[in-house]
């Protein structure tokens, strides 16, 4: 290729990686969403990525305690000029999806999620201050109501999460937090009564930065019961998402297309 070329080539590349985000907000104007999504995907013209994933490793914390994520090598590069590993998983581990089929017994299966519940408007509800003082704090109806009196109605179709903190102990055994009786775990959730509330929306899913959608003490899983057979699903496990605005932030859940899964461990992007 000639000089001038490569010039010319690398102009064009440069160009489109910085029309990356205008080009997704113009696409949406254009129609080039899929037709059948009744809210707009991007909350609004996006300018940078925030990355909202937790990095999987093999002694990532998981619920039940025991590691869930395993990792051997099958080939060696400087054995046999390339790398391929083997994984075994269990589907709820690091930041990942519960899908209805979770807590139901025919519910829709994560590989089934609709592509349209995927990408949505991001709320983001901080009970941080609560949760500092209490591990065992919920995220009730009181909070989402200081939300929107702020920021006004929850978005069409949009995802709630749910901001405690948590995520930066997750490297600790704070993040597990297992009580003096060396079996209840303690964290912040959702409470029912304000996943009931939502319900009542048309909100696609609820997400959480600490391990479960419950309160880590939950006797019940009574949010996993009432959320996941409603056919909504929910994102535990989510990082950094004290770098997100209240509103205005478009959810991307990068959901594992796997049939009948239960759920699975998911890259989730948040366009700001």
């Amino acid at each position: 290729m000639c000089h001038h070329c490569v010039i010319d080539s690398v102009k064009q590349s440069m160009l489109s990686r910085r029309s990356f985000f205008t080009g997704v907000a113009a696409a949406a104007a254009a129609g080039a969403v899929v037709s059948t999504v009744s809210s707009p995907v991007l909350a609004q013209s996006a300018t940078k990525a925030e990355d909202l994933t937790h990095d999987l490793v093999e002694n990532f914390p998981t619920y039940f305690g025991s590691q869930q994520f395993f990792i051997d090598k099958l080939n060696d590069f400087a054995k046999d000029g390339f790398n391929i590993s083997q994984w075994r998983i269990v589907e709820h581990t690091g930041t990942h999806i519960d899908a209805p089929l979770h807590f139901t017994a025919d519910g829709k299966g994560v590989g089934e999620l609709p592509v349209e519940d995927l990408v949505a408007p991001l709320s983001v509800i901080d009970i941080r201050a609560k949760a500092d003082s209490d591990p065992d704090a919920q995220l009730t109806p009181d909070d989402i109501k200081a939300w929107t009196d702020k920021n006004g109605p929850l978005p069409e179709g949009g995802v709630v999460a749910l901001l405690s903190g948590w995520g930066a102990h997750v490297a600790t055994d704070k993040f597990r937090n297992v009580g003096s009786d060396g079996k209840t775990q303690h964290y912040p959730g959702f409470h029912v009564e304000a996943a009931q509330q939502l319900l009542e929306t048309t909100t696609k899913a609820i997400a959480v930065d600490t391990l479960s959608l419950d309160f880590g003490a939950s006797p019940d899983f009574i949010v996993h019961k009432t959320w996941l057979p409603a056919g909504r699903y929910g994102i535990e496990g989510v990082a950094n998402l004290d770098r997100l605005p209240a509103k205005g932030a478009t959810i991307v859940v990068g959901a594992p297309k796997i049939s009948k899964g239960s759920g699975g461990p998911a890259r989730i992007i948040a366009l700001v």
